[in-house]
């Protein structure tokens, strides 16, 4: 069914932009430094929000440099063959973004001092975001039904591997004083609060107005129009109709598209996966 990938260890990575060499020097060569900090998402999570919000608090709201480079330099691939060669070679802290799933991560992580941003969504509102966002690409082998997706989706079928066993993975982390869960939810639900959480894990202090700059240049609309961020800047050899990175950016769209019999199959197969962890865990069940 997935002939069409790089496969490593398992898991489906897509075929332009990804070694195994890359991937195994990855997972086995990467140094990370004290001073580094890494976006850790499965995809489809809030990844780029994520990151133009790192970026904004770094220049306390002055929205030049998230106007003038492309997200994808400000905030390296680790994974991909472009981003490893940058990475490797950039002085000073680093800041990169990974969808890898903790056991295909840098083993020097485990003793870095290092700091990681976990960002996790509801995997109902990933499976209808990533059905309509891979379908539209080159990346992937197309599914032509919500209906197939779902399925894939939850056998684990797709780019980076089971959701469920991502976020156990990287969860397991969630004690450590260089490791901050977020939530996609509380993100939508309180913008500021999560900017201030993060400024507080960075040990950054912003202003009150360098807040709201912050808050302004990371909103969806902003975002949309900025074409450093869009991903509309890419080739159509990789996108045939266009990068629309940006679909809504909302919470629970899963309902206007899952039947009432895939809404009970998921919400097993959730129950199932993630049991063990302690109630209210997760902010949308």
């Amino acid at each position: 069914m997935m002939s069409d990938y790089t496969w490593f260890e398992g898991i489906a990575f897509p075929a332009i932009g990804f070694q195994k060499e890359i991937l195994k020097d990855v997972r086995d060569k990467f140094v990370l430094k004290e001073e580094d900090l890494i976006i850790l998402t499965y995809p489809k999570s809030g990844t780029n929000w994520l990151a133009e919000i790192i970026c904004l608090i770094q220049t306390k709201g002055d929205p030049k440099w998230v106007q003038s480079v492309p997200i994808w330099e400000r905030t390296p691939w680790l994974e991909t063959d472009i981003g490893y060669s940058e990475l490797i070679n950039k002085e000073g802290p680093r800041l990169m973004n990974s969808h890898l799933p903790m056991h295909l991560f840098p083993k020097s992580l485990f003793s870095s001092k290092s700091k990681a941003i976990y960002l996790i969504r509801n995997p109902r509102d990933i499976l209808v975001s990533g059905y309509f966002f891979w379908g539209k690409t080159n990346l992937v082998k197309n599914p032509e039904s919500l209906g197939t997706y779902f399925e894939w989706f939850l056998k684990g079928n797709v780019l980076f591997g089971s959701w469920f066993e991502h976020v156990r993975g990287w969860l397991s982390m969630r004690e450590w004083d260089n490791f901050l869960v977020l939530y996609y939810e509380d993100m939508k639900k309180d913008t500021k609060g999560t900017i201030k959480k993060i400024c507080d894990f960075l040990g950054k202090k912003l202003e009150p107005d360098e807040l709201d700059l912050v808050l302004k240049y990371s909103s969806f609309h902003v975002m949309k129009e900025n074409n450093m961020t869009n991903f509309s800047i890419i080739g159509k050899d990789v996108i045939p109709n266009g990068m629309n990175l940006m679909r809504k950016g909302t919470t629970g769209d899963w309902k206007n598209h899952f039947t009432v019999a895939q809404a009970e199959a998921f919400d097993k197969v959730f129950q199932e996966k993630m049991a063990g962890f302690p109630p209210g865990m997760f902010p949308w069940e």
